[in-house]
């Protein structure tokens, strides 16, 4: 069986191994346009995509082959999911791989932000702290305690636990989330108290968005929601860029409406150098990094891999971000469509 492979700087090549080692024909190729990309996916049967290019209805309608589709990471929001499901596409993620690197990156912001260590650094590397003192003692007075604050959590998955696990130890008077998703008795296991988005957006101190990109969630975070935030309030975006309205975060940290932010996403990815947003000083922006690290990074790898090498061979994949197309799966194959018949080996009684 062909698996398509997006090239990508990050491709290590025990990634080809892995694939050589299982009797798969491997195929790698740069995809710069639409046409590029239906030209690798055409004839395969699984792919290993990344953010970019996007996976559309139309890339996966030029490739009838196509049965698995897997990316790292827990997003999946550069695929169409509901094409993939009407067409029998398995779309696989990584959940978990990067918990630990994104709740530790959202924390390091926040700290960076409450202890102005940037502006810090830049002074006394200048000098100052010797020669112009009187620009240095001011932060005494700027810095900023976690300790006795409302900590607010957009988004109770894996990582916003995570998260909340590690702000408990700074102290804070309490910690809160939004997530429709989730009961208080689970919020209860980590010492969370599940509040209404506006409640959270009101009462927190410091802010930190752990949520997908969906519909439900663009622009969560626009004009209305900063003008209903502490203007001593810090925000940090360790999730997905689409979440925070670009336009009302630009003016809420221009206005003094928030205190500060701290972001390692963007809309637009990588951000232009033209963007406004780096003008601003009282905003932290990272290259969406904050769920890297070797560890992280070689355990993605694998299980992308084997999602694809799974699925190809009637197996359970470590994440199915669309379940519901077993169903699919199941008539299509009752029906001797082309893309599943004569793939006996796949269980379509799979525990996904």
């Amino acid at each position: 069986m062909r698996v398509a492979l997006v090239a990508h700087p990050d491709n290590p090549e025990y990634l080809k191994d892995l694939f050589k080692d299982e009797g798969f024909q491997l195929v790698e190729q740069e995809c710069n346009n639409e046409s590029e990309y239906i030209n690798l996916l055409k004839d395969a049967d699984g792919a290993i995509v990344y953010l970019s290019p996007l996976t559309t209805r139309s890339i996966m309608e030029a490739s009838p082959k196509l049965k698995v589709i897997s990316r790292g990471g827990v997003g999946v929001d550069s695929i169409d999911l509901e094409a993939a499901t009407e067409m029998g596409i398995c779309v696989c993620n990584t959940p978990g791989i990067n918990t630990t690197e994104v709740a530790d990156h959202a924390m390091s912001m926040l700290l960076s932000l409450t202890r102005q260590v940037r502006e810090q650094d830049a002074l006394v590397k200048k000098g100052y702290w010797a020669d112009k003192t009187e620009l240095v003692t001011p932060f005494r007075s700027k810095l900023v305690r976690i300790a006795g604050n409302v900590v607010g959590i957009i988004g109770l998955g894996n990582i916003g636990k995570a998260f909340s696990t590690r702000i408990k130890g700074f102290g804070p008077s309490k910690i809160i989330a939004y997530d429709p998703y989730v009961d208080q008795t689970t919020a209860d296991l980590f010492g969370v108290q599940l509040v209404d988005l506006d409640s959270l957006l009101e009462e927190s101190d410091f802010i930190t968005i752990h949520a997908p990109a969906t519909e439900e969630t663009n622009h969560l975070i626009n004009d209305e929601a900063f003008h209903k935030m502490k203007d001593s309030c810090i925000l940090i975006n360790c999730a997905r860029g689409p979440l925070v309205d670009p336009t009302a975060l630009f003016n809420a940290l221009k206005n003094n409406i928030i205190s500060s932010a701290g972001i390692d996403v963007t809309e637009k990815e990588p951000i232009s150098s033209e963007d406004p947003l780096l003008t601003l000083d009282n905003l932290i922006i990272t290259p969406h990094t904050a769920g890297s690290s070797p560890v992280s990074r070689a355990e993605g790898t694998r299980k992308q891999a084997e999602n694809v090498m799974r699925i190809l061979s009637g197996k359970s994949p470590h994440g199915l971000a669309n379940p519901e197309v077993i169903k699919t799966i199941a008539l299509m194959k009752a029906d001797n469509n082309a893309r599943w018949d004569g793939f006996n080996s796949f269980d379509t009684s799979l525990n996904v």
